[in-house]
């Protein structure tokens, strides 16, 4: 699970790798005009992927100042392709690119609670785990039920887009980083 939290910190990574993959654009120009980012947070992306291993320079092409990228792994620029496809297939692409939907959701492949979500996401807040939660039940992708015990207890599992959109994710997850 941290792998996934790790790439989806930067939003634009798992877009980004898609891109290269879709081959519209290795250059750091294409990629900004292709993916609308701006060139700051393109940039930190960059430096992101490429430290993790996930991308690299072209060492033959092009001007060392304005340098092309390519996928280290064409299976994992596959698999971010079919997630933001399936991303904007459901409408959802804001809400799945930011940090902590993708990783939530992953979780909720079964039934949990609250507690069990803050316990394998060590570094979310409750605020942003709650925040997280509700937009993720907005969107149609989870369901909030309240149990009949006592005491009740609330309980979180995704829907079946939801779980569609969660395996792609644990696909993207598993192939991304050590």
């Amino acid at each position: 699970m941290s792998t996934l939290a790790r790439l989806v910190h930067f939003r634009w990574a798992v877009p980004v790798l898609a891109e290269l993959h879709r081959g519209r654009g290795g250059r750091f120009v294409n990629l900004t005009h292709s993916l609308g980012v701006s060139r700051e947070s393109l940039r930190r992306t960059l430096t992101f992927l490429t430290e993790a291993g996930l991308i690299q320079r072209n060492p033959g092409k092009g001007h060392p100042l304005r340098p092309e990228y390519l996928l280290t792994d064409p299976q994992l620029g596959a698999d971010a392709a079919v997630l933001t496809d399936l991303l904007a297939d459901l409408g959802v692409t804001d809400l799945g690119l930011k940090k902590w939907s993708l990783p939530t959701l992953t979780l909720l492949t079964e039934q949990r609670r609250f507690s069990e979500l803050r316990r394998a996401l060590p570094d979310v807040t409750p605020r942003a785990l709650t925040l997280t939660l509700k937009d993720l039940e907005a969107a149609a992708l989870i369901t909030r039920t309240v149990t009949d015990a006592y005491p009740p207890a609330t309980v979180y599992r995704t829907t079946t887009p939801g779980l569609q959109l969660a395996r792609a994710a644990q696909k993207v997850g598993m192939m991304c980083l050590p």
